[in-house]
């Protein structure tokens, strides 16, 4: 009788052992699954972070728009978020440029984690691109310095478009200093003040 309690006793310990070690396993795996999405996260809060302003200066060959949607000068509301604070806010246009506009992948120069899906580089902005617009697909280089660790960088053309895009300047509505001479945002991407 002695015999089958302490049996009992051991098997029912070694369940219980068997249970901790499954679940044990698992909060190690939902723990580690936790900071990669925190790691993913800070990172893309960290691009969502950085200050786009600029001097305002464009590329020599970079053409006025002849009748945009949006008048330099005009107010808008910016419909995107391309960094944190920006969707919502109220902008000035800069400038309006009619050019290829292309969203890009790249591994900034600076190391780090890949961009994936930048959205804006235009055709003035790049290596020797040639006349025509390029091809998704097509390997580049980046000479804009929007973000650090942008220029010099080979990049991936994830798709292209034609239009006009704009520079703007605005506070963002999470508060903070204004951003001046932000490159670039599309006409889709901007609605009528």
């Amino acid at each position: 009788m002695i015999g089958k309690k302490k049996w009992a006793g051991i098997v029912i310990l070694i369940f219980t052992m068997m249970l901790t070690g499954c679940s044990s396993g698992k909060e190690e795996t939902s723990q580690e699954n936790n900071e990669e999405d925190t790691q993913t996260q800070s990172s893309s809060e960290s691009h969502m972070d950085m200050n786009h302003s600029s001097s305002g200066e464009v590329p020599e060959e970079l053409k006025d728009a002849e009748s945009p949607t949006y008048e330099v000068g005009s107010q808008v509301i910016i419909e995107t978020g391309h960094m944190k604070g920006m969707k919502g806010a109220e902008a000035t246009i800069e400038g309006a440029y009619n050019t290829t506009a292309y969203v890009v992948s790249y591994t900034p120069t600076t190391g780090g984690e890949r961009v994936e899906d930048h959205k804006w580089v235009i055709h003035e902005e790049i290596k020797e691109p040639g006349e025509e617009p390029l091809e998704p697909g097509t390997e580049v280089t980046i000479q804009a310095s929007h973000m650090k660790g942008m220029k010099g960088a080979t990049a991936e053309i994830e798709s292209a478009k034609q239009t006009t895009v704009y520079m703007v300047s605005y506070t963002p509505t999470t508060g903070g200093e204004k951003v001046t001479n932000h490159k670039w945002v599309t006409a889709s991407e901007l609605s009528a003040a």
